[in-house]
């Protein structure tokens, strides 16, 4: 099996960052990595935790790097993405003639992730009738395809992934309590990147460097005061929206842009000060005004949260899809 230092090694090159990157120098990720030491050599069932975008894949990478199945193949599903009735085809297969379309026999993720791991993102949106079949594998390695009579085996780890909370998923009858024991035998809760700010310089130098690569430009690395403000900055989405920040700073080049970009993103915490430095106002005047910064910035976290669909937002935010176009331009969100 390959030494620690090679599969580091074999995890850049994959475009995924070392150790140091991962779980950076924050208390809430050194608690991660100590546990992810003492899990990552062993074959048990992984629930990865997490708001979208702090890196559950990128962690699930690095516990089948340091695993006992090291060798074998890394397969990921996204429960979310395949419709229910293409999900079960997918991570099962199926057999010749199961079904209008099924013209040749096909082996699903399963068999192709035998010997290595299985990684079911948002497991908490696959169907229930499916996460029965999922119970079997779990119990004892044994499984069929669609249409098939034959009881194949796999010997692979499986590591899975949410966002949502799936105890209360439980509650109203949408996942199985028994499947949860099952895959919940050791839980990584990924703090959200505003919970872990000093971690913030240290992934944009390794997102600079990576997205410089790959867009082929030379642009001068964000200054200190640009971090700064970055580190002011509660990032709804996480990890994968600082990404985003970081690309678009790259492509344009231009710092006056990227600073001039983040200033209107800073805490509204900070609004009531800035009020107040500005000469004596009226209560009434000054709590209009936090109320006003406090659902601007509520909305601009919901729009970004939902990259930008508006009616996404609007139900998330429990208001009208007309209401929120009139709070859009009214708060001046008009231009992304």
């Amino acid at each position: 099996m390959d030494s620690p230092e090679t599969r580091n090694e074999s995890l850049v090159a994959e475009g995924i960052p070392d150790e140091g990157t991962i779980f950076g120098v924050s208390k809430a990720m050194a608690q991660i990595k100590k546990k992810a030491e003492r899990i990552a050599p062993t074959d048990i069932p992984v629930l990865i935790r997490g708001e979208s975008g702090t890196g559950k894949e990128v962690i699930a990478k690095h516990l089948h790097m340091h695993s006992l199945v090291s060798d074998g193949p890394f397969v990921k599903v996204n429960c979310a993405a395949i419709p229910g009735p293409l999900l079960e085809s997918e991570l099962f297969g199926y057999e010749k003639g199961a079904f209008t379309g099924a013209l040749d026999t096909k082996p699903g993720r399963v068999e192709t992730a035998n010997g290595g791991t299985l990684f079911l993102d948002e497991i908490g949106d696959m169907a229930p009738d499916l996460q029965t079949k999922l119970l079997h594998l779990l119990h004892d390695g044994t499984f069929s395809r669609i249409g098939g009579h034959e009881t194949l085996r796999a010997r692979l780890r499986i590591l899975c992934a949410t966002n949502c909370d799936l105890e209360t998923a439980i509650e109203k009858g949408t996942f199985r309590q028994d499947l949860f024991y099952r895959i919940d035998v050791v839980s990584l809760h990924l703090p959200p990147l505003r919970e872990r700010r000093e971690d913030i310089e240290l992934l944009v130098d390794y997102l600079f460097a990576k997205l410089s690569k790959k867009f082929q430009r030379e642009v001068p690395p964000p200054s200190k005061s640009v971090i700064a403000l970055l580190q002011k900055w509660n990032w709804p989405g996480n990890i994968r929206e600082l990404e985003n920040w970081v690309a678009r700073y790259i492509i344009l080049g231009s710092e006056q842009v990227m600073n001039a970009d983040v200033r209107p993103r800073a805490p509204v915490e900070e609004a009531p000060e800035q009020t107040r430095a500005a000469g004596p106002v009226q209560l009434k005047v000054l709590a209009r005004e936090a109320a006003l910064a406090a659902e601007r910035t509520l909305i601009l976290r919901s729009l970004e949260a939902n990259q930008w669909n508006r009616r996404k937002a609007a139900r998330e935010l429990h208001i009208s899809y007309r209401a929120l176009l009139y709070k859009i331009r009214d708060a001046g969100l008009s231009d992304r």
